[in-house]
């Protein structure tokens, strides 16, 4: 007897066989108890999901002799004959290689006709994003009201290129991606089976590269069986995919942890006298990142015998989000770098170079915000001095009075840079253009003095006004009182200040310029004058 491979032995036959689509699975079976059966189904989905087997399923589900059931016998022989693809009133059409709107009309004849065997003539049209327009407007008027005989099964996996004519007279069904855990223990069940010795982290490494596909899944296996003379280990299984094993990434990132560029390299280097595909092996670093990145989260997420698991605690949350980041980046980047190898390198190196904002620039800028503050304070504290020993003596308020003043005093004054703030505030057009022409006069956190020149008056009108009130109220979490005033002074705004800086570059490279003695010759011999313009 010739073997038969395990996507083909392992074809589910019913639908409690059927592995991850479960809400599809309740929806049909309540349909199939209630009797309440549509005339046209689509099954969408990618590869290897189910699409086609679960039309089959229900084809025999409705067939069944001992009557409409979500349960088929599998004895009878219309059940065995649909199982063996024999059965006469269950037509699979390839949409693939029959495109043409003759194939379709052909196929369209035989619909008036009862069928020969069963309960219903099935028609599964396989792939039928491949129909050519017409052929999909020739189906069109029988899918609508096709007779009570007549059920049709439309898989796909790409739905979005039927006509939406033919979507909407069908009840769509989108089959998911299989979860690696199902598949993973899928496999150990048919490994059991067929009395196949196995490593479970061996097959959830083939799980995690069928990318949701049961089938891919079972054809891996069958890959794996023969590359192990009927026995299906880890190491075996990562030198057939070609992919790295943890163990030779873990000193990776143990030199990555203790930001050892020496070692960090070493390790590269030994990667790379396997020839490995670097993609897989960022894939892996990526998957690693993320599987930290949980444990730091939910501590029970590793196992304690998980190898990752003493290295969780030598990366901060920080570190692993940006390591998670760059990792995503060089993955994308490698197919434009000249050399695999080179592009992995310098993804390594992004990690040992960079380091997260929070490290670094927290504790400065509160020391400068302590300064400021602690500057304010002895400011308003020397004023309040001064303001006592010149006033006559009068009733003093209760300390209580006091010290809330005080508070009050301190916390008011606001240091900004009105030329560094205005970015932040996300204004555009006119109300831009007017708060760029305003200079700040004074700022507390209830109230916010502008000065504008009269030259610009015209700008000012309520409307831009409470735009620019928005926008800082927003920008500082509270309401806010604005007022612009205008004023005859020349001032010193952020347009001002921006033009006076683009005319000293334009300036300075102009000299630069003309320093070139090959310019200078070239001015001299044809009397020429020099233009330099420079991106603003």
């Amino acid at each position: 007897m010739s073997y038969q491979v395990l996507a083909r032995k392992w074809r589910p036959r019913s639908f409690k066989d059927m592995v991850g689509q479960e809400p599809i699975l309740r929806m049909l079976e309540n349909a199939l108890a209630q009797k309440r059966i549509h005339h046209a189904y689509l099954f969408t989905g990618t590869r290897g999901v189910g699409k086609t087997t679960l039309a089959r399923i229900f084809a025999k589900c409705l067939n069944c002799e001992t009557g409409i059931t979500p349960t088929p016998c599998d004895q009878c022989p219309t059940c065995l004959a649909i199982d063996a693809g024999q059965f006469l009133d269950l037509l699979e059409i390839d949409a693939a290689s029959r495109t043409k709107v003759e194939d379709t009309r052909e196929l369209l004849e035989g619909i008036p006709y009862p069928p020969s065997q069963g309960r219903y003539k099935v028609y599964l049209l396989d792939e039928i994003h491949m129909l050519s327009n017409h052929s999909c407007n020739a189906l069109l008027k029988t899918l609508e009201e096709p007779p009570e005989h007549v059920k049709f099964l439309f898989a796909t996996t790409d739905p979005k290129r039927l006509p939406i004519t033919i979507l909407s007279r069908c009840l769509q069904f989108h089959l998911k991606r299989i979860l690696p855990e199902q598949i993973a223990q899928r496999l150990a069940a048919i490994c059991a089976t067929e009395n196949i010795t196995h490593e479970f982290s061996a097959l959830q490494k083939l799980a995690k590269s069928a990318d949701g596909s049961m089938r891919d899944a079972l054809s891996l296996l069958d890959q794996a069986i023969a590359y192990g003379d009927g026995t299906v280990n880890t190491s075996q299984v990562h030198t057939m995919l070609g992919s790295t094993a943890l163990d030779d990434l873990l000193p990776l990132i143990e030199a990555l942890a203790a930001q050892d560029g020496k070692q960090l390299f070493l390790c590269v280097q030994q990667l790379a006298e396997r020839v490995p595909n670097f993609q897989q092996v960022l894939e892996e670093l990526i998957d690693c990142f993320h599987r930290m990145a949980l444990a730091q989260c939910l501590p029970d997420r590793l196992a304690a015998d998980d190898s990752l698991a003493p290295l969780v605690k030598r990366f901060s949350a920080q570190d692993l989000q940006l390591y998670y980041q760059i990792a995503l980046l060089g993955r994308r980047d490698l197919l434009l770098s000249p050399h695999p190898q080179q592009g992995f390198e310098m993804t390594m190196l992004r990690m040992l170079a960079f380091t997260p904002i929070a490290k670094t620039a927290a504790q400065p800028v509160t020391a400068v915000t302590t300064t400021k503050t602690a500057s304010v304070v002895a400011a308003v504290k020397e004023k309040t001095k001064e303001h006592i020993d010149n006033t006559p003596p009068h009733p003093q308020p209760s300390p209580a009075v006091v010290s809330v003043a005080a508070a009050t005093t301190t916390a008011a004054t606001l240091a900004i840079d009105w030329r560094d703030l205005l970015p932040k505030l996300n204004l555009s057009g006119m109300a831009y253009a007017l708060a760029s022409n305003c200079v700040l006069e004074k700022a507390t956190d209830q109230h916010i003095t502008l000065s504008l020149s009269i030259h610009h008056q015209p700008m000012l009108n309520d409307k831009l006004k409470e735009r620019i009130k928005e926008a800082l109220n927003h920008h500082f979490g509270h309401v806010l009182q604005l007022d612009i005033q205008v004023t005859q002074s020349e001032l010193k705004t952020p347009v001002k200040q921006q033009q006076q800086e683009f005319d000293q570059r334009l300036a300075g490279a102009k000299e630069t310029v003309m320093q070139n003695p090959q310019i200078k010759k070239l001015v001299d011999m044809y009397d020429a004058t020099v233009e330099v313009s420079i991106l603003s």
